[in-house]
């Protein structure tokens, strides 16, 4: 009797333990909003989804890591935004096609490798797609009569040795409202 007692205690005195390790650290806590603000979302003949058609290059003009070339223009474009005035943002999602190192997009649909595109705002500064909205570095527009034009490059960027072929990327978007 006097064993099974004894085992039992031993048994409850683990199971408590193990719990023990298990305790909680603290609370995470998630805070954000929804906007009723829209605008009509047209990045070209295609409207809200579009392809960017990069020109096609020699590996040559890529000669060194970091190296860029075929930097091509493209806009997304707002109008019959609900709301007049304001700043207006893209936030380009993380997915399996951006690079968390780079920030750049990996070529996800091409037999080419070493090469990766790269997205710049429209003064040339670099945007780290798929980073946190603040890390981004995608500058505002400004709402002016319920619309705005977002301006963006992308350009293929050497990220290591180069085996020429195809490069195909994508990445998902959100028009942020400020």
């Amino acid at each position: 009797m006097m064993r099974k007692l004894l085992s039992a205690l031993i048994l409850a005195g683990i199971a408590w333990a193990g719990q023990v390790a298990f305790a909680a650290d603290g609370t995470i806590t998630f805070a954000g909003a929804v906007s009723s603000d829209t605008c009509t979302v047209n990045g070209g003949v295609a409207g809200s989804s579009f392809t960017v058609v990069l020109p096609p290059i020699a590996s040559a003009s890529l000669a060194a890591v970091s190296a860029s070339a075929g930097r091509t223009p493209f806009d997304i474009v707002l109008s019959a935004c609900s709301t007049p005035s304001g700043a207006v943002h893209t936030f380009f999602e993380a997915g399996l096609s951006t690079d968390s190192e780079t920030g750049h997009l990996k070529n996800t649909g091409g037999a080419g490798t070493g090469v990766q595109i790269r997205l710049l705002n429209g003064d040339e500064t670099r945007i780290n797609a798929g980073f946190t909205d603040a890390s981004q570095n995608s500058r505002s527009a400004r709402l002016v009569s319920n619309a705005a034009t977002l301006s963006y490059f992308a350009e293929y960027v050497r990220v290591a040795d180069i085996v020429p072929g195809t490069v195909a990327s994508s990445v998902v978007y959100s028009i942020v409202y400020e």
